[in-house]
């Protein structure tokens, strides 16, 4: 198995582009494109719920209609909630295609599998669709991305042989959670010899906004960002082939090249300042939510439950107030408006209690 297209370990993950009124800034986009490209890094990561679809044009408008297609790497993915039946496969795959402008995909993943999920794609037979979609050229690699136990995952990757890479979520705050099993999952991949992406490096920027008594331990270092850190450890496992970060800005751009440019792993004085940092924010107990927005998607009353859990999150990290968290929730539907349906928990890669910290939030 090949990979010698990638040239860096830095993905860049188009999930949460800058907007304006509601459209991606296609300037800003450019101009971290085409730094990204000048550092030497080349792969790039989407999927078709992304911004609301925008994620995909933009790749196209930006990045394929202006570089040569052997110049990036380029992974999509496959999403349960796209389709309904088999026959939606192909005509759902050729779309994104055509809405990125290219004519095969570097990676193609299994989004977010989970148990309920990859039963979902066993009666649809996906992977087999897929497998000759590869055999096609339409795909050069087949991975998945994996939010459940690592039991799960090992009976995946036994039942899937194909399966070349697997997508985990690894950051220094879940290495070691028993909820999320980082660890476990990524000893799950070594053991079936797969190589591993890692998303979510810095938690949805939880471990780049930072209670004040966590950040002062990584400012006592003298060194890099509190994002450095975190990518920094997450690829210093030695399976570990890609990190993807989530970067909307050319300053968070800039901060990750930087990481990246000429990589070292944590030195034992970095990685006793992770661990303590880790215990800061176990203490704080903030809410575990990325900011994927999965739940918005589904909510029938459209509260915006990431950004409220985010203003929550500063509340609890003592950035704010109540009452000042309270005036940062975006004007119109709540917390107060769930109506219990749990169609958000169903979706929440987190497992988080959305429904009940709703409530909460709304009744404090």
């Amino acid at each position: 198995m090949s990979f010698n297209k990638i040239k860096k370990k830095l993905g860049f993950g188009c999930m949460r582009l800058k907007t304006v009124d509601g459209q991606v800034d296609y300037d800003e986009f450019n101009r971290m494109i085409d730094a990204f490209m000048e550092a030497g890094f080349n792969y790039f990561d989407t999927a078709h719920g992304y911004i609301d679809g925008k994620s995909e044009t933009a790749i196209r408008d930006c990045l394929a209609t202006r570089y040569p297609r052997e110049a990036f790497v380029l992974a999509n993915k496959l999403s349960a909630w796209c389709f309904k039946e088999e026959k939606d496969i192909v005509p759902l795959f050729e779309s994104q295609l055509a809405l990125c402008g290219v004519e095969f995909f570097d990676f193609y993943l299994f989004h977010a599998l989970n148990r309920d999920s990859y039963q979902k794609h066993k009666e649809c037979h996906s992977f087999e669709i897929v497998k000759k979609l590869k055999e096609q050229g339409k795909i050069r690699h087949i991975g998945l991305s994996f939010h459940d136990t690592a039991e799960v995952l090992d009976s995946i990757l036994s039942e899937q042989p194909d399966v070349e890479v697997v997508q985990l979520q690894i950051n220094y705050l879940d290495y070691d959670d028993p909820g999320v099993q980082s660890k476990a999952c990524y000893d799950v991949a070594v053991k079936h010899g797969k190589k591993v992406i890692v998303m979510e490096p810095v938690k949805g920027g939880a471990l780049v906004n930072l209670p004040d008594k966590a950040a002062a331990v990584l400012d006592g270092l003298h060194g890099g960002s509190y994002a450095s850190y975190a990518l920094r450890y997450a690829a210093s496992f030695p399976e570990v082939m890609m990190v993807l970060s989530g970067m909307g800005t050319m300053a968070m751009m800039e901060d990750n090249i930087g990481s990246f440019a000429v990589f070292t792993p944590l030195n034992e004085q970095e990685r006793e300042a992770t661990d303590r940092v880790r215990a800061i924010i176990r203490e704080v107990r903030q809410i575990p939510c990325t900011g994927c927005n999965y739940c918005a998607d589904v909510c029938p009353q459209g509260i915006p439950i990431s950004v409220i859990f985010k203003e929550y999150n500063r509340y609890l990290a003592a950035k704010i107030t109540f009452h000042e968290a309270k005036e940062a929730f975006p004007a119109g539907v709540g917390a107060g408006d769930c109506v219990g349906c749990g169609e958000c928990s169903k979706v929440c890669p987190q497992s988080i209690d959305i429904k009940g910290l709703l409530e909460k939030i709304a009744n404090q």
